[in-house]
């Protein structure tokens, strides 16, 4: 799937991939030794996310039903959590940075195809 900053008109990502069910959202990048630049998990629904056990850190959009941005956590470390943010229906997790590198903002609205 890819994922663009539609506001803006800037990549986010070329390789996202979904957690839409229970198990593969608790698990989300468990696991995983390193992000690459252009990859994605958009998490599905969230509202927020815990970093316990991660290795790396990661930059996390969140969105409403409308693909808007309703929350921004750039560079998030492990063992920290994230706020909640109650009108979110998805978390976009990315590579740490690529908010900045996006330039996405509260209020863009997120092209996932």
């Amino acid at each position: 799937m890819i994922i663009r900053n539609q506001t803006r008109g800037t990549p986010i990502a070329d390789a996202g991939s979904l957690a839409a069910n229970p198990i593969k959202r608790m698990t989300g990048l468990l696991g995983r030794e390193r992000f690459n630049s252009g990859e994605a998990l958009v998490v599905t629904p969230c509202r927020s996310i815990r970093m316990l056990f991660m290795k790396f850190p990661l930059d996390v959009i969140f969105i409403d039903r409308a693909n808007t941005v309703v929350g921004l956590c750039p560079d998030i470390r492990p063992f920290q959590f994230s706020p909640f943010f109650p009108q979110a229906r998805s978390a976009v997790e990315v590579p740490a940075g690529t908010i900045a590198a996006s330039q996405t903002q509260m209020g863009d609205t997120i092209q996932i195809n």
